[in-house]
């Protein structure tokens, strides 16, 4: 991911801030002018919990904001990444669950991806929910803004590295141009939804899409956004592609606090029948309710980054000792309830290219003291600001007190998700943050996953000011070395053997990865699949 230091401070936050990726609802209130504005409420219209037949509203309750970034270009937010979904598509999606790739507006998925040019057919009779037609240039047109060395969009960061151009055939054909062979990026395709190039290359449209403007050739089209209460979305009758629409209307609320969300999906007079991020204390009340509530366990954790221009913590040691000081176990016990696993490694166990790191933080107090003395610090005092997503907050009680009993002085500074991240943006002194993270909303692979933290150029290493140390220099020349290696098995070695020197030097670390429940109506709808990231994908999904 490239330095956005220099890119307006919406489309900065809006990578990260309003997220899944950080897992908060975002601050920020924006009118949509393209769109109908409405009441700031979050009744739903229609087809609740209870009645109401085929052509009933569906209603879902997303735990995270939706008024960050609708540009599929640079969003990393849960509601709208989620939402985009239905609304885009790729060339290829993804499959949810298994992320395998599949034909959405292209015809097929290439049969060789061992070379440097992947050709593509569109989809005949493809449009746009404005009726125009899907063609070739709208695809060059997506492409040409994410390469563009000029436009920094998180996108980039997934294309940049192994995609050299992609040119037209013919208005229904395209040719990608890879750098070097990289079968990996035929999953990411989907992270390029394809949107209209005669709507987005109007002046101030770029915007419009940051605020919610959405024009896809997906199954559903919006038909109403409402920034910090609800987003509304109908069937697209003229999609011919090979997910249809099972639902004629859906109205997605955003509800953020915990209590409320729950509420929602609660008892007979229930308001919606999905909802996802439930708490885990309320898994079995919801049970006994007649829900179904299932858990995807995935890359979703908490997560330290030190400010490593902030001494101690330029100190390896010292990063090193507070990750052993904590009670991890009581942490997973506690306030995961069980849902969740110390981490073993920057990626969750279930990721293909998972092992144990070589340094793994066991609870050690007795090693933490012992670091602390090597490096000669005592009386030491840390304020952790954090972001208080409820899960965290649970959280960061087992880490004070933890690190209260190895000698350090630690006080708890939970507070807004924006407010957090205002203060990297402003590049303010600070010690330690926590946060969530989930970089499986982009996918699977471990070079993305990798590359999304950690880079020269990258986001996160601005916030903790590694990227000049000798050590993430090699750690970045190693980390390009590995992408380029057209061998799996070399590569799966190359990624695991850096993601060593990542445990070690523990600059941004996870602590504990963490399952994410997603709760629903059994006896309304089928085909549902708990995700391990943020957000629903209701594409398969349809009424009982």
């Amino acid at each position: 991911m490239r330095d956005v230091s220099h890119t307006p401070a919406l489309h900065r936050r809006s990578f990260l801030k309003y997220t899944g990726a950080l897992g908060a609802a975002a601050a920020l209130s924006s009118s949509l002018a393209a769109c109908s504005s409405g009441p700031e409420s979050t009744n739903d219209t229609g087809g609740g919990g209870g009645g109401g037949g085929k052509d009933a509203t569906l209603t879902a309750v997303i735990g995270y904001g939706n008024d960050g970034s609708w540009d599929p270009t640079q969003t990393a937010s849960a509601f709208c990444m989620a939402a985009n979904n239905h609304i885009y598509e790729g060339l290829l999606d993804t499959d949810p669950i298994s992320r395998e790739p599949y034909a959405a507006l292209a015809t097929e998925v290439p049969s060789d991806l061992g070379g440097t040019s992947w050709k593509f057919t569109l989809r005949a009779g493809a449009t746009f929910h404005d009726g125009k037609p899907v063609t070739a240039d709208d695809v060059v047109f997506v492409f040409d803004r994410i390469l563009d060395p000029k436009t920094q969009t998180l996108a980039k960061g997934f294309f940049a590295s192994w995609l050299k151009e992609v040119r037209k055939i013919d208005a229904r054909n395209v040719e990608l141009v890879l750098k070097f062979p990289f079968p990996e990026g035929i999953s990411r395709l989907t992270l390029a939804k394809i949107m209209p190039k005669h709507v987005f290359s109007r002046p101030g449209a770029w915007d419009d899409a940051i605020k919610g403007k959405a024009i896809g050739s997906g199954p559903y089209r919006q038909t109403a956004h409402h920034p910090k209460s609800n987003t509304t979305f109908e069937a697209f009758a003229a999609y011919n592609g090979p997910r249809k629409p099972a639902f004629k209307k859906m109205n997605w609320l955003t509800i953020v606090d915990a209590a409320p969300r729950v509420a929602k999906i609660s008892g007979a007079s229930a308001g919606a029948q999905i909802a996802d991020n439930i708490p885990y204390a309320n898994i079995e009340q919801l049970k006994k309710g007649g829900m179904d509530v299932q858990g995807g366990a995935g890359m979703n954790n908490l997560f330290l980054m030190f400010n490593t221009k902030h001494k101690p913590f330029d100190d390896v040691r010292v990063r090193q000792a507070l990750h052993y000081a904590i009670d991890t176990g009581k942490m997973v016990e506690v306030a995961l309830k069980g849902h969740g696993k110390p981490s073993q490694s920057f990626l969750n166990e279930a990721n293909p290219s998972y092992r144990p790191a070589k340094t793994v933080y066991g609870y050690d107090p007795e090693k933490a003291r012992a670091l602390l003395k090597e490096a000669g610090v005592k009386g030491l005092r840390i304020e952790i600001l954090a972001v208080n997503v409820s899960w965290i907050v649970d959280c960061l009680p087992t880490i004070k007190a933890s690190w209260d009993a190895i000698g350090v002085e630690t006080t708890l500074a939970p507070q807004e998700t924006t407010a957090v991240f205002t203060k990297m943006d402003q590049k303010q002194d600070y010690q330690v943050v926590a946060a969530a993270s989930n970089p499986n909303q982009f996918g699977l692979d471990a070079d993305l996953i990798m590359h999304y933290n950690y880079g020269p150029e990258n986001l996160w290493m601005g916030y903790a000011r590694w990227a000049g140390d000798p050590v993430a220099k090699k750690l970045f020349s190693d980390m390009d070395r590995a992408t380029r290696e057209p061998d799996a098995d070399k590569k799966k070695t190359m990624i695991q053997d850096y993601i060593d020197v990542v445990a070690e030097q523990a600059v941004l670390y996870p602590v504990v990865h963490n399952e994410l429940m997603t709760a629903w109506n059994a006896k309304r709808l089928t085909g549902i699949r708990a995700q391990p990231y943020p957000g629903v994908n209701l594409l398969q999904a349809k009424w009982v």
